[in-house]
Formats: structure tokens, sequence, C-alpha cells
């Protein structure tokens, strides 16, 4: 693989269709400052985002990890004023970040940002009959993902959109034998979904300036 073409590539696409602004530019910025891992979604992932957002006329969203907030912008971007927002991070510095981020774009009244462990509260959104989501975007810690989108799949209706962040680890998820339990998380994860009857699924493999990786996307039957 050619990875300085993969990125050259990817900031092709970006340029001229997914533009960053000011407020994209300093939620990244923001990271470095901060001294947190750039570990968000690219610019073309986060417009690709904002267009199945778009597609499923989505207004209730649920995001697992928000870091920076970065993806939670794009996504907010895409739903109506009188739309809704859940993000979770369980970092509770992460969050104090996100959510100057997310002042600076506009978006307090929009996005509620919760902190805690994301099993935690989706069971807590489970419990109090939370109304569901249209659109649930999972890029939080791997080895939980199974029991994540199992969990998701109870806050949502028929036709929403489920996306899983992550899950071929630059291929990784080909070796059986491996030790790194976010590889095994995913390879569990991905065993889950190919078995699971409550979803039509598949997985896009996804090269670019993140490297090697993958998506899964799901709709709930």
């Amino acid at each position: 693989m050619n990875q300085q073409l993969f990125e050259k590539v990817d900031q092709y696409i970006g340029n001229l269709l997914a533009p960053e602004d000011h407020i994209l530019q300093e939620t990244i910025q923001s990271l470095d400052d901060a001294s947190m891992p750039q570990i968000s979604v690219t610019a073309t992932q986060g417009k690709f985002l904002q267009l199945m957002l778009l597609t499923s006329k989505a207004k209730r969203v649920l995001e697992l990890g928000t870091l920076g907030a970065y993806s939670t912008i794009w996504m907010a971007r895409a739903i109506p004023a009188d739309g809704k927002i859940i993000t979770v991070e369980f970092d509770p510095h992460h969050a104090q970040i996100a959510s100057q981020n997310i002042a600076k774009a506009g978006f307090s009244d929009l996005i509620d940002l919760r902190i805690g462990k994301a099993m935690d509260v989706l069971k807590e959104l489970i419990a109090k009959g939370e109304e569901t989501f249209d659109f649930i975007f999972i890029d939080a810690d791997k080895p939980p993902y199974a029991e994540y989108f199992e969990l998701a799949l109870q806050l949502s209706h028929p036709g929403t959109v489920i996306i899983c962040d992550n899950v071929i680890r630059e291929g990784k998820v080909l070796d059986e034998n491996t030790s790194d339990e976010r590889v095994k998380g995913v390879q569990r994860f991905n065993q889950m979904l190919a078995n699971n009857s409550k979803v039509t699924a598949t997985i896009m493999q996804t090269v670019g300036a993140k490297e090697y990786d993958g998506m899964a996307i799901a709709i709930v039957n």
C-alpha cells in the first residue's frame, strides 16, 4: 500500500468536497493543544456521516466516543434545528475540550454531552425509556463493540442507521491468533454483525489519512 498516495488523495477529496472551515480546523487544533490523541474521523469521513444523516433524514443522533467533538460537529450540521445529538465521552478532560468546541460551533443547545462509560450511559438511556434514535455512530473503545451494538439496537427503530468505525484494524482482523484486545473486540463484533438477523449490514474498507481500516454500516430491519 502507498500510504503517501492515499493521504494525498484523501486531501484532494477533502479540499474538493469536504473543506474544513475555521471551526473544524480549530477543533482539530484543540486536540494538540490539550495533548489529546489525533484519532478523529477525517474530513471526508465527517462529510460521509453528514450524507448518511441526510439520506436517513435523521433528527435524533446517538454518538459513542466524542473525543474533541469533531465528528459531532460534522453531524450536528446535518440535522434540523429541532433535532438532538446525545454524545458520550468517558474521559472528563476530553469532554471538557469537546464542550468548548461544541460551544464555539454554536451547538450547545443541540448537543447533549454525557460523561461516563458508554455501557452505563446506554443502559441508563434504555432504563429511562429514551426515545429511539434515527442514527447511531459508535466510535468508542473496541473490546465491547458487540455489546455496544446490541444495546444500541434497543434504542433504535426500523430504519435506524448504525455506523461503527475502526472494524478492520489495518487488516489485523484476519489474525486468528491475535493478542490485541481491540482486534479481538472487532472480530467478535464483525462475527456478531454477520449473524444478526435484526439488521442488514456490510463493512466498507477505508483508506486515507488515517491509514487502512473499515466502517460497518447497518440498517435496522
